[in-house]
């Protein structure tokens, strides 16, 4: 059967359709994805505000309308960290699910990381062992670790990149004090929970899903994007430490000329790389490797197993 999951996050609405049926893989048929950034549409720092809720109706009902086009005939939506913390998010998303008839749930964190988690291991199977999953958004970096398909540790903490440039930085290049700053408060934010991670044991097998990951392998030698899912990309930290200095230094027109980076991601891009490479630091991770599956597919996964077999 056609299924479509509809994906209001921190940066994009996002409409991913896929052909699947249980036992099989998933093909994707269609995306369709635009820039809302409904983290920068809050009045008083954390009330969605009126055209903020106006523009996301308008591109909720768009996705409808493309989903329909396409045929799906299931369609999952569910909305991250910049409604999940809006304290009108619930007001918001009863109005939009009363007048749009669908029904829009909000994830959790931890959910967030959990079914990351699922679809990276469908993706890579039983044989890479303890799995690490590393995820960061716009709003929050998932972080989740074990060896079965649920993990046995799922963290959620509120260091992604659009909120970290927006609450941390200044200017464009940061200032290098900013820079310094924002490196100690997610360096302790992290190792707070490293222990809890780590206690499960060593990962045998580090992953990297987001936007962000595989803009930061892109531009330290990664394949491109549109030479296919089955090639090997990696993020190396030795690699990562000397581009994180880099990023920092750079304006954002300077990001957006780098291979693989958006002009709607770059200004984010020093934020992303400065978590990113404590994440790697503090859990000791040498390398990760990206996968191409990640939250949408994870809750496609989990659409799929809860249908009775025919």
């Amino acid at each position: 059967m056609r299924l479509g999951v509809l994906d209001i996050g921190s940066n994009t609405v996002h409409l991913l359709v896929m052909d699947a049926h249980r036992g099989a893989r998933p093909l994707p048929a269609y995306s369709h994805k635009v820039e809302l950034r409904l983290a920068e549409h809050m009045d008083d720092g954390d009330r969605l505000s009126e055209e903020g809720a106006a523009r996301l109706r308008e591109h909720v009902e768009e996705a409808l309308r493309l989903a329909e086009d396409k045929g799906v005939e299931d369609l999952m939506a569910f909305a991250t960290s910049a409604v999940r913390e809006a304290v009108n998010g619930e007001e918001v998303l009863g109005r939009l699910n009363a007048e749009t008839d669908v029904d829009i749930q909000v994830l959790s964190g931890q959910d967030e990381a959990r079914l990351t988690f699922l679809a990276v291991r469908r993706w890579f199977g039983w044989s890479s062992g303890r799995l690490l999953v590393l995820d960061i958004g716009g709003g929050s970096l998932e972080i989740a670790s074990g060896i079965d398909e649920q993990p046995d540790v799922a963290v959620s903490l509120p260091l992604g990149a659009g909120r970290l440039t927006r609450d941390c930085f200044t200017a464009d290049p940061p200032p290098a004090q900013e820079v310094r700053a924002l490196r100690r408060h997610v360096r302790a934010e992290i190792a707070r929970m490293v222990g809890d991670v780590a206690r499960y044991g060593r990962a045998d097998h580090a992953v990297a899903t987001s936007k962000t990951f595989r803009q930061l392998a892109r531009i330290t030698g990664a394949a491109p994007s549109n030479e296919g899912n089955a090639i090997r990309r990696v993020l190396r930290h030795a690699d990562l430490v000397e581009w994180t200095d880099r990023l920092a230094r750079m304006d954002v027109s300077e990001r957006a000329e780098l291979p693989g980076v958006s002009e709607g991601r770059a200004p984010q891009l020093p934020a992303g790389a400065i978590v990113a490479d404590a994440t790697m630091d503090l859990f000791g991770v040498g390398e990760l490797e990206v996968c191409p599956w990640a939250l949408r597919e994870g809750v496609i996964l989990r659409r799929l197993d809860s249908m009775p077999e025919r």
